[in-house]
Protein backbone atom coordinates (compact mmCIF):
# COMPACT_ATOMS: atom_id res chain seq x y z
CA UNK A 1 0.00 0.00 0.00
CA UNK A 2 1.11 3.55 -0.74
CA UNK A 3 3.13 4.83 2.22
CA UNK A 4 1.48 8.25 1.95
CA UNK A 5 -1.91 6.78 2.92
CA UNK A 6 -2.54 7.47 6.59
CA UNK A 7 -6.02 6.03 6.93
CA UNK A 8 -8.41 3.73 5.07
CA UNK A 9 -12.14 4.13 5.66
CA UNK A 10 -14.70 1.65 4.33
CA UNK A 11 -18.31 2.79 4.67
CA UNK A 12 -19.77 -0.01 2.59
CA UNK A 13 -19.07 -2.31 -0.37
CA UNK A 14 -18.87 0.57 -2.85
CA UNK A 15 -17.81 3.45 -0.61
CA UNK A 16 -14.07 3.42 0.18
CA UNK A 17 -11.98 6.43 1.20
CA UNK A 18 -8.32 7.06 1.98
CA UNK A 19 -6.58 9.87 3.81
CA UNK A 20 -3.54 11.42 2.13
CA UNK A 21 -1.77 14.42 3.67
CA UNK A 22 -4.60 14.94 6.12
CA UNK A 23 -7.41 14.93 3.52
CA UNK A 24 -9.93 12.21 2.78
CA UNK A 25 -10.75 11.32 -0.82
CA UNK A 26 -12.86 8.60 -2.36
CA UNK A 27 -11.11 5.85 -4.34
CA UNK A 28 -12.32 3.52 -7.05
CA UNK A 29 -12.22 0.34 -4.96
CA UNK A 30 -15.25 -1.90 -4.64
CA UNK A 31 -16.30 -5.07 -2.85
CA UNK A 32 -18.77 -7.37 -4.60
CA UNK A 33 -21.31 -7.06 -1.81
CA UNK A 34 -21.73 -6.82 1.97
CA UNK A 35 -20.93 -10.52 2.30
CA UNK A 36 -17.45 -10.11 0.81
CA UNK A 37 -16.90 -6.99 2.94
CA UNK A 38 -17.88 -8.91 6.07
CA UNK A 39 -15.52 -11.76 5.16
CA UNK A 40 -12.70 -9.23 4.72
CA UNK A 41 -13.50 -7.70 8.11
CA UNK A 42 -13.46 -11.12 9.78
CA UNK A 43 -10.05 -11.93 8.23
CA UNK A 44 -8.62 -8.61 9.37
CA UNK A 45 -9.75 -9.19 12.92
CA UNK A 46 -8.48 -12.78 12.86
CA UNK A 47 -5.04 -11.45 11.89
CA UNK A 48 -5.08 -9.59 15.21
CA UNK A 49 -5.83 -12.79 17.11
CA UNK A 50 -9.33 -11.55 17.80
CA UNK A 51 -12.84 -12.64 16.89
CA UNK A 52 -15.82 -10.71 15.56
CA UNK A 53 -19.33 -12.05 15.02
CA UNK A 54 -22.96 -11.23 15.71
CA UNK A 55 -22.43 -11.72 19.44
CA UNK A 56 -19.39 -9.41 19.49
CA UNK A 57 -19.92 -7.04 16.55
CA UNK A 58 -17.34 -4.40 17.48
CA UNK A 59 -13.54 -4.77 17.63
CA UNK A 60 -10.68 -2.29 17.99
CA UNK A 61 -7.29 -3.96 17.59
CA UNK A 62 -3.74 -3.75 16.27
CA UNK A 63 -2.73 -5.48 13.04
CA UNK A 64 0.61 -7.33 12.80
CA UNK A 65 2.19 -4.40 10.91
CA UNK A 66 1.27 -2.01 13.74
CA UNK A 67 -1.74 -0.44 12.01
CA UNK A 68 -4.88 0.04 14.09
CA UNK A 69 -8.14 -1.43 12.83
CA UNK A 70 -11.68 -0.78 13.99
CA UNK A 71 -14.50 -2.98 12.69
CA UNK A 72 -18.23 -2.65 13.32
CA UNK A 73 -20.74 -5.22 12.05
CA UNK A 74 -24.51 -5.02 11.73
CA UNK A 75 -26.79 -4.50 13.54
CA UNK A 76 -24.58 -1.82 15.15
CA UNK A 77 -23.54 -0.69 11.67
CA UNK A 78 -26.87 0.17 10.06
CA UNK A 79 -25.82 0.09 6.38
CA UNK A 80 -23.38 -2.82 6.46
CA UNK A 81 -19.90 -3.60 7.87
CA UNK A 82 -17.64 -0.62 8.62
CA UNK A 83 -13.84 -0.78 8.59
CA UNK A 84 -11.41 1.92 9.66
CA UNK A 85 -7.65 1.33 9.44
CA UNK A 86 -5.17 3.87 10.78
CA UNK A 87 -1.72 3.31 9.34
CA UNK A 88 1.65 4.45 10.66
CA UNK A 89 4.75 5.12 8.62
CA UNK A 90 7.56 2.59 8.52
CA UNK A 91 9.97 5.24 9.80
CA UNK A 92 8.53 7.16 12.77
CA UNK A 93 8.74 10.94 12.59
CA UNK A 94 11.37 12.41 14.88
CA UNK A 95 11.23 15.73 16.70
CA UNK A 96 13.46 17.22 13.98
CA UNK A 97 11.10 15.92 11.28
CA UNK A 98 8.14 17.66 12.93
CA UNK A 99 10.09 20.91 13.08
CA UNK A 100 11.13 20.57 9.44
CA UNK A 101 7.57 19.99 8.18
CA UNK A 102 6.15 22.87 10.21
CA UNK A 103 4.26 20.81 12.79
CA UNK A 104 6.35 22.46 15.51
CA UNK A 105 7.26 26.14 15.19
CA UNK A 106 10.95 26.85 15.74
CA UNK A 107 10.10 29.29 18.50
CA UNK A 108 8.62 26.42 20.51
CA UNK A 109 11.75 24.23 20.33
CA UNK A 110 13.53 25.61 23.43
CA UNK A 111 10.29 25.50 25.44
CA UNK A 112 9.62 21.85 24.58
CA UNK A 113 13.23 20.81 25.14
CA UNK A 114 13.25 22.56 28.53
CA UNK A 115 10.00 20.87 29.60
CA UNK A 116 11.44 17.43 28.79
CA UNK A 117 14.85 18.15 30.34
CA UNK A 118 13.27 19.54 33.53
CA UNK A 119 11.12 16.39 33.85
CA UNK A 120 7.82 18.24 33.65
CA UNK A 121 4.59 16.27 33.40
CA UNK A 122 3.06 17.00 29.99
CA UNK A 123 -0.40 16.34 28.59
CA UNK A 124 -0.80 16.41 24.79
CA UNK A 125 -4.33 17.37 23.74
CA UNK A 126 -6.17 17.64 20.44
CA UNK A 127 -8.98 16.23 18.36
CA UNK A 128 -9.02 12.99 16.40
CA UNK A 129 -6.30 12.81 13.77
CA UNK A 130 -4.37 15.89 14.93
CA UNK A 131 -1.14 13.95 15.48
CA UNK A 132 -1.12 13.41 19.25
CA UNK A 133 0.44 9.96 19.04
CA UNK A 134 3.02 11.14 16.51
CA UNK A 135 4.06 14.05 18.73
CA UNK A 136 4.18 11.84 21.82
CA UNK A 137 6.42 9.37 19.99
CA UNK A 138 8.70 12.20 18.86
CA UNK A 139 8.98 13.62 22.39
CA UNK A 140 10.31 10.30 23.67
CA UNK A 141 13.31 10.90 21.43
CA UNK A 142 14.25 13.90 23.61
CA UNK A 143 14.40 11.82 26.79
CA UNK A 144 17.96 11.04 27.95
CA UNK A 145 18.93 7.56 26.70
CA UNK A 146 19.82 6.22 30.14
CA UNK A 147 16.28 6.76 31.46
CA UNK A 148 13.84 3.84 31.50
CA UNK A 149 10.50 4.45 29.78
CA UNK A 150 7.42 2.36 30.52
CA UNK A 151 4.61 2.94 28.01
CA UNK A 152 1.00 1.92 28.55
CA UNK A 153 -1.53 1.79 25.70
CA UNK A 154 -4.95 0.43 24.91
CA UNK A 155 -3.75 -0.56 21.43
CA UNK A 156 0.00 -0.25 20.94
CA UNK A 157 0.64 2.57 18.48
CA UNK A 158 3.56 4.50 19.93
CA UNK A 159 6.90 4.33 18.18
CA UNK A 160 8.95 5.03 21.30
CA UNK A 161 12.25 6.51 20.15
CA UNK A 162 14.40 5.25 22.97
CA UNK A 163 16.55 2.22 23.68
CA UNK A 164 15.44 1.51 27.25
CA UNK A 165 11.70 0.99 26.95
CA UNK A 166 9.13 -1.48 28.25
CA UNK A 167 5.81 -1.50 26.39
CA UNK A 168 2.49 -2.62 27.88
CA UNK A 169 -0.78 -3.13 26.00
CA UNK A 170 -4.23 -3.78 27.43
CA UNK A 171 -6.08 -7.01 26.70
CA UNK A 172 -9.80 -7.37 25.95
CA UNK A 173 -11.90 -10.20 27.41
CA UNK A 174 -11.88 -13.56 25.66
CA UNK A 175 -14.90 -15.19 24.07
CA UNK A 176 -16.05 -16.23 27.52
CA UNK A 177 -15.91 -12.65 28.75
CA UNK A 178 -12.89 -13.27 30.97
CA UNK A 179 -9.23 -12.33 31.12
CA UNK A 180 -9.53 -8.61 30.40
CA UNK A 181 -6.60 -6.43 31.51
CA UNK A 182 -7.51 -2.75 31.39
CA UNK A 183 -5.39 0.41 31.39
CA UNK A 184 -5.96 1.06 35.09
CA UNK A 185 -4.29 -2.20 36.05
CA UNK A 186 -1.45 -1.63 33.58
CA UNK A 187 -0.77 1.89 34.90
CA UNK A 188 -0.60 0.58 38.45
CA UNK A 189 1.68 -2.26 37.40
CA UNK A 190 3.91 0.11 35.42
CA UNK A 191 4.71 1.95 38.65
CA UNK A 192 6.28 -1.27 39.98
CA UNK A 193 8.57 -1.57 36.95
CA UNK A 194 11.01 1.18 37.96
CA UNK A 195 10.00 3.72 35.34
CA UNK A 196 12.00 6.94 35.02
CA UNK A 197 9.23 8.13 32.70
CA UNK A 198 5.65 6.87 32.50
CA UNK A 199 4.02 7.29 29.07
CA UNK A 200 0.29 6.68 28.63
CA UNK A 201 -0.76 6.54 25.00
CA UNK A 202 -4.29 7.85 25.53
CA UNK A 203 -6.21 8.59 28.70
CA UNK A 204 -9.89 7.87 28.19
CA UNK A 205 -11.32 6.64 31.50
CA UNK A 206 -10.70 5.92 35.15
CA UNK A 207 -6.97 5.40 34.55
CA UNK A 208 -6.75 9.21 34.68
CA UNK A 209 -6.91 8.97 38.47
CA UNK A 210 -4.06 6.47 38.61
CA UNK A 211 -1.99 8.64 36.25
CA UNK A 212 -2.55 11.75 38.38
CA UNK A 213 -1.59 9.84 41.52
CA UNK A 214 1.57 8.59 39.79
CA UNK A 215 2.51 12.10 38.69
CA UNK A 216 2.05 13.27 42.26
CA UNK A 217 4.12 10.51 43.86
CA UNK A 218 7.55 11.02 42.36
CA UNK A 219 7.03 9.95 38.75
CA UNK A 220 8.07 13.24 37.19
CA UNK A 221 8.46 13.62 33.46
CA UNK A 222 5.35 11.59 32.64
CA UNK A 223 3.65 12.05 29.27
CA UNK A 224 0.08 11.34 28.15
CA UNK A 225 -2.45 12.27 25.48
CA UNK A 226 -6.12 13.17 25.80
CA UNK A 227 -8.86 14.11 23.36
CA UNK A 228 -9.90 17.72 23.94
CA UNK A 229 -10.76 20.95 22.12
CA UNK A 230 -8.20 23.03 24.00
CA UNK A 231 -5.79 23.05 26.98
CA UNK A 232 -8.46 24.05 29.50
CA UNK A 233 -10.82 21.39 28.15
CA UNK A 234 -8.02 18.82 28.47
CA UNK A 235 -7.60 19.59 32.16
CA UNK A 236 -11.34 19.46 32.75
CA UNK A 237 -11.56 16.13 30.94
CA UNK A 238 -8.82 14.75 33.18
CA UNK A 239 -10.91 15.79 36.17
CA UNK A 240 -14.03 14.15 34.75
CA UNK A 241 -12.23 10.92 33.86
CA UNK A 242 -10.56 10.76 37.27
CA UNK A 243 -14.00 10.97 38.86
CA UNK A 244 -14.93 7.93 36.73
CA UNK A 245 -12.29 5.92 38.59
CA UNK A 246 -14.83 4.42 40.96
CA UNK A 247 -13.19 5.94 44.04
CA UNK A 248 -15.22 8.21 46.29
CA UNK A 249 -13.05 11.31 45.86
CA UNK A 250 -14.57 14.81 45.96
CA UNK A 251 -14.23 16.99 42.88
CA UNK A 252 -12.22 19.55 44.81
CA UNK A 253 -9.60 16.92 45.68
CA UNK A 254 -9.34 15.86 42.04
CA UNK A 255 -8.81 19.48 40.97
CA UNK A 256 -5.97 19.73 43.47
CA UNK A 257 -4.46 16.56 42.04
CA UNK A 258 -4.58 18.00 38.53
CA UNK A 259 -3.06 21.29 39.74
CA UNK A 260 -0.15 19.45 41.35
CA UNK A 261 0.36 16.82 38.67
CA UNK A 262 0.18 18.56 35.28
CA UNK A 263 2.84 21.14 34.49
CA UNK A 264 2.10 21.82 30.82
CA UNK A 265 -0.41 21.11 28.06
CA UNK A 266 0.54 21.00 24.37
CA UNK A 267 -2.48 21.42 22.12
CA UNK A 268 -2.53 20.28 18.49
CA UNK A 269 -4.90 21.17 15.68
CA UNK A 270 -5.48 20.10 12.09
CA UNK A 271 -6.44 22.97 9.81
CA UNK A 272 -8.78 22.93 6.81
CA UNK A 273 -5.90 21.99 4.54
CA UNK A 274 -5.10 18.91 6.62
CA UNK A 275 -1.90 20.31 8.15
CA UNK A 276 -1.25 19.19 11.71
CA UNK A 277 0.63 21.46 14.08
CA UNK A 278 1.19 22.41 17.71
CA UNK A 279 -1.14 25.37 18.16
CA UNK A 280 -0.13 26.35 21.68
CA UNK A 281 1.73 25.28 24.79
CA UNK A 282 0.45 26.41 28.17
CA UNK A 283 1.90 26.10 31.65
CA UNK A 284 -0.37 25.08 34.51
CA UNK A 285 -0.09 26.32 38.06
CA UNK A 286 -2.00 25.96 41.31
CA UNK A 287 -4.63 28.59 42.06
CA UNK A 288 -6.15 28.19 45.50
CA UNK A 289 -7.72 24.74 45.64
CA UNK A 290 -7.56 24.29 41.87
CA UNK A 291 -5.53 25.09 38.77
CA UNK A 292 -5.19 27.89 36.28
CA UNK A 293 -3.40 28.57 33.02
CA UNK A 294 -0.52 30.99 33.29
CA UNK A 295 -1.46 33.62 30.74
CA UNK A 296 2.12 34.91 30.63
CA UNK A 297 3.28 31.45 29.64
CA UNK A 298 0.90 30.78 26.75
CA UNK A 299 3.17 30.13 23.78
CA UNK A 300 1.64 30.14 20.29
CA UNK A 301 3.49 29.70 17.01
Amino acid sequence: MDGSVGEVVVNGPSDVWIEVNGRLRAVDVRFRDSVELRQTAVRLVAACGRRIDDASPLVDARLPDGSRVNVVLPPLAVDGPLITIRRFGNAPLTFSDLVANGAIARGLIPIIEALIADRRNIVISGGTGTGKTTLLSALTGLIPPQERIVSVEDAAELAVQARHVARLESRPPNVEGRGAIDLRLLVRNALRMRPDRLVVGEVRGGEALDLLLAMNTGHDGSLATVHANGPEDALRRLETMALMGGVDVPHSAVREQVASAVHAVMHLVRDAGGKRRVETIVLVERAGAGWRIREDARCAD
